[in-house]
């Protein structure tokens, strides 16, 4: 397919129902009414990337529309109850769950009680008002030059807004679980988060991402703004474990003031072509940040892992690691870019990608780069692909453990060691198990 076809099919098709969410999207005032019409045009205008362009060359797109997908219905009757809905509790009785199915807030499944004070949560409709949002909302990710990112912010209705107070700490995660339900037909959904931390303020946000029915494609197009105040600290996870018929790409932005910290782990083992997109920014003196990234894929899945540490300004601190498992026929994709700007003297910034091959047939394109243009710095980056390390297996093996067994271990241990750095404790099971029933359903076949 073409790049031609493709923006044909992609002005046809993806904006189809533009005007049938203008009422839904900013109605309490024009502001976002013009947001985006803007970003429509601008999505007209740059179309769907190909291959040609240098930051989507090794991922193929054509997939993505060789299928016919409708724009999410916003009067389709809810199909999860708080029953069902515990399925996709990933943090514990204790979190702040709210539940998105198909992009729409479903409040009667969702897990929330009195919110603590000082933390407000809701849809844009309901804090659109709110001069927090709207002096961040859609100011962060970039809509100008990612078409994505304008397609996103042209056809979401029902983003989700986190507002933190200052000086005010979260103890309780808030946990968003976007479902997807593809009983009827192939659909388009967009999801957007926008999460402000105010000054001295902390909290734990958790992104996962499921899939109710696996009948029916889905393109889940997601985009999250993440607002670090001074001083402030924010933990972050994104859980991507959604069904092999989903295309999903997803872009996430942080932007950091000075003296902030924020963490944050990506888990994705799900989905049949899946690009993530992390920007971090840091617009402040001694920010701290860690990204940790783990993708696991098999079968002839396509996972897309794009990052890039903007240091700004002086003294800040960036460490990144990111492991990938590929087996099967499967292709990973790894582009790590740290940036240093003239005037981010003291900067130190460390990255890691490492990736085991489970097969022969798998492959992994791993770019990482550094961009230094000050002169008093410590940077560095490596990547490396190889198998599983057959002295440790036969370490193993010479102890009374069988090869199945054996390479079963060293393959969760690998994966494990990103894993283990998530704060939260629940969290942090959770997401073993997942790893687990992933690297057992791997080994099955």
């Amino acid at each position: 397919m073409n790049s031609t076809t493709i923006n044909t099919i992609n002005a046809n098709s993806l904006l189809q129902d533009f005007d049938l969410f203008t009422d839904l999207y900013g109605k309490q005032t024009n502001y976002f009414q013009e947001i985006r019409k803007f970003s429509a045009d601008k999505f007209n205008v740059l179309g769907i990337p190909t291959q040609k362009n240098e930051e989507w060359k090794y991922l193929n797109l054509s997939p993505l529309f060789k299928n016919d997908f409708r724009s999410v219905s916003h009067t389709q009757a809810f199909e999860i109850d708080a029953a069902s809905a515990k399925q996709f509790h990933l943090c514990g009785e204790n979190a702040i769950v709210f539940v998105i199915e198909n992009g729409r807030l479903n409040r009667a499944a969702s897990n929330v009680k009195t919110l603590p004070k000082g933390l407000s949560i809701g849809t844009l409709a309901e804090l659109a008002d709110d001069a927090r949002v709207q002096k961040h909302f859609a100011q962060h990710a970039d809509a100008i030059t990612e078409p994505f990112v304008a397609l996103n912010t042209a056809m979401s209705f029902d983003a989700m807004i986190v507002l933190l107070d200052e000086k005010i700490k979260i103890n309780e995660t808030i946990q968003f679980a976007f479902v997807t339900n593809t009983n009827q037909e192939n659909i388009s959904v967009p999801i957007r988060v926008l999460v402000i931390a105010e000054k001295h303020s902390e909290c734990t946000v958790v992104e996962s991402y499921h899939t109710l029915n696996e009948q029916h494609k889905v393109f889940v197009n997601a985009v999250s703004e993440v607002v670090v105040g001074e001083e402030a600290r924010v933990h972050y996870a994104k859980i991507q474990i959604e069904s092999e018929n989903t295309f999903h790409i997803n872009y996430h932005q942080v932007n950091q003031a000075k003296n902030s910290y924020q963490h944050i782990t990506s888990l994705s083992l799900g989905a049949s072509l899946l690009r993530n997109n992390l920007h971090i920014q840091l617009d402040g003196e001694n920010c701290t940040t860690y990204l940790n990234g783990l993708y696991v894929l098999s079968g002839t899945q396509v996972m897309d892992n794009h990052t890039l540490v903007d240091h700004a300004m002086p003294n800040c601190y960036s460490n990144e690691l990111y492991k990938g498992m590929i087996d099967d026929k499967s292709q990973g994709i790894f582009n790590g870019k740290i940036f240093v700007r003239k005037d981010a003297q003291k900067t130190n910034a460390y990255q890691s990608n490492k990736n085991i091959l489970l097969s022969n047939d798998a492959s992994i394109n791993t770019k990482p780069q550094l961009e230094i243009f000050a002169d008093d710095v410590k940077c560095s980056h490596g990547a490396t692909t190889g198998q599983i390390d057959e002295e440790a297996l036969f370490y193993l093996r010479s102890r009374g453990i069988a090869e199945p067994e054996a390479r079963a271990l060293l393959n969760h241990a690998f994966a494990a060691a990103v894993i283990n750095q998530v704060e939260s404790e629940l969290l942090k099971e959770s997401l073993l198990l997942l790893l687990s029933r992933k690297l057992r359903v791997m080994e099955e076949v």
